[in-house]
């Protein structure tokens, strides 16, 4: 994976087959809480059974059918947290075009993502939408991940590089560490990441 960079005229990061596979199918999962209908089906992009590949996904998938999904109100705040009538109220009133919004920003970026070849360009008119909707992406990884804090963030970390040195000792096993929760944790710090860069694009000197 590679960041996001100036190339003529837009913003290029560079993902493998698999990368793409995997950001794009969770892009289309917080579609799916979004908006309750998927993006459609996405095609083979790499030999690796998909099974396999997204066994960590299942428990993020699964999760999306809650109707209290805590990963809702994170993407979706309630407007008065103090005034369920005015919340309520508010809600009705925009939720409909704020989904809609949230929803066509995810649409852009997975239809982009299965695409051929290994470059995510995003035009520059576009790059500060996409990184919006990185944002909502990363809001439902945190909600689901239990990020709340900083210092949860900080556990998170210690939590994957734990893994990580288990796995460079060879005792992958021993770790006490969730697989799950360390690789939806890895993806968050890698959209993070990406995210990042994407606005380091956006307020650079050069425009």
């Amino acid at each position: 994976m590679r960041a996001f960079e100036a190339r003529n005229g837009a913003a290029v990061a560079e993902l493998d087959a698999e990368e793409r596979a995997v950001v794009a199918r969770v892009i289309a999962d917080v579609g799916l809480l979004l908006a309750g209908e998927a993006f459609g089906t996405q095609r083979e992009q790499v030999e690796t059974p998909e099974e396999e590949l997204f066994r960590h996904l299942r428990g993020f998938e699964a999760a999306l059918s809650d109707p209290e999904d805590p990963a809702v109100l994170r993407i979706l705040p309630n407007a008065a947290p103090d005034d369920r009538e005015v919340a309520d109220e508010f809600r009705r009133l925009t939720e409909p075009d704020l989904r809609a919004t949230k929803v066509e920003r995810l649409r852009v970026i997975w239809e982009a993502l299965n695409e051929d070849g290994p470059e995510w360009e995003v035009p520059a008119d576009e790059a500060m939408s996409t990184a919006a909707a990185l944002t909502d992406v990363r809001l439902v990884l945190a909600a689901r991940l239990g990020l709340d804090t900083d210092e949860d963030a900080d556990v998170l970390h210690r939590e994957i590089e734990m893994a990580e040195h288990a796995m460079e000792a060879g005792v992958e096993g021993a770790s006490s560490v969730n697989p799950e929760r360390v690789w939806l944790g890895m993806l968050y710090q890698a959209l993070t990441w990406l995210q990042e860069s994407l606005m380091t694009y956006v307020m650079r000197d050069d425009v």
